[in-house]
């Protein structure tokens, strides 16, 4: 399978739901799809864990109902997948799946048990989390045969990303490779201040006490969990002001304390430091067409996407039919780690 595939569509973890507060959904069809249907429950289980969130902050039941609203067209999304997968004979086997999360522990510096543990504190069982990924690789399968195989990225194309990306890169200098643990807080998160703090205190005494930053970033980090909290490499001179003074000191290894930075809290890990080499064209160039290649994907996918819901019956219901008045736009695109401050 393509990597250039599977570097968008990536695998995700889901929590189970309980009941919401402060009101009860009798479970039964949100939605008809086609001939397949998504029950009340597997809505609630997938924004589980946003919802309690935006409780615990006292976000209102209309904006609870928007999150839900969501939830459910991605799960209309996962259905119409589903549908494409059982008549194109493109399943995941359990091979396939277990060769999968061998590479997720392997990418963040995790033991299989390691992984199992960081599954079952985020409320999901190990089972449910081998459903999830097994999901997911149909879903990958169904993109590289629907579409990633008719995308072909021209030199222009990667010629023009090059000159954007890279005609005022210094010339010399120091670049750093950074690991960083991202807590933020505010209205938007369903967490304040304070529990921020509460939470970036807890991360900070795991890494004392010997556990690994790549493996408290999985728990904690809302940038980068995925990748251990690792945000890339970043040259000193293009660095914020506050995290070139919080790297200067470090040595490669070392992490810093916990900052208060806008509206997050943060921990930085020094990982390495290195000269600049200016990058050319040609050591750029494989990159860049994997850049090129997941924007069209991106774009050819929803389009695609959107020819097969107004091609498929589907029928919200009951609390979801008025749920989804609220929240015209589908579901925002998954995989966006790019929060830097």
């Amino acid at each position: 399978m393509s990597q250039r595939v599977w570097s968008w569509v990536a695998a995700a973890a889901l929590a189970a739901a309980p009941a919401a507060a402060g009101e009860q959904l009798i479970d039964g069809i949100a939605a008809q799809v086609g001939a397949d249907i998504v029950l009340v429950s597997e809505v609630l289980r997938m924004v589980e864990p946003t919802e309690k969130r935006m409780r615990e902050a006292g976000i209102p039941d209309s904006e609870i109902a928007k999150i839900r609203a969501e939830g459910l067209e991605r799960m209309i999304e996962w259905r119409l997948i589903e549908q494409v997968v059982r008549q194109s004979d493109l399943s995941a086997s359990d091979e396939e799946i277990d060769a999968t999360i061998r590479s997720i522990a392997k990418e963040n510096n995790l033991s299989i048990d390691d992984l199992r543990r960081s599954v079952a504190s985020h409320g999901l069982s190990y089972p449910d989390y081998r459903a999830e990924i097994k999901r997911e690789l149909e879903r990958r399968k169904v993109v590289t045969a629907m579409i990633g195989s008719q995308i072909n990225v021209t030199d222009q194309e990667v010629v023009e990303l090059y000159n954007q990306r890279y005609s005022n890169q210094p010339r010399a200098g120091e670049v750093v490779h950074v690991g960083q643990i991202v807590i933020p807080f505010g209205s938007e998160t369903g967490r304040d201040k304070q529990k921020a703090w509460v939470d970036a205190r807890d991360a900070a005494a795991r890494i004392e006490a010997g556990e690994s930053f790549e493996t408290v970033a999985l728990d904690y980090s809302a940038v980068a969990a995925r990748k251990g909290g690792d945000i890339g490499w970043l040259h000193v001179d293009r660095l914020a002001a506050w995290m070139s003074k919080v790297l200067e000191p470090l040595e490669p290894g070392e992490v810093s304390g916990i900052l208060e930075v806008g509206s997050i809290c943060t921990l930085l890990k020094l990982l390495e430091r290195e000269e600049y080499e200016p990058v050319t064209f040609e050591m750029a160039k494989p990159k860049l067409e994997e850049e090129v290649f997941e924007r069209r994907l991106a774009r050819e996918y929803a389009d695609w996407m959107e020819k097969l819901r107004e091609n498929t019956y589907i029928e919200r219901r009951g609390y979801f039919a008025d749920a989804a008045k609220l929240s015209p736009s589908k579901f925002p695109d998954e995989g966006d780690e790019s929060l830097v401050p």
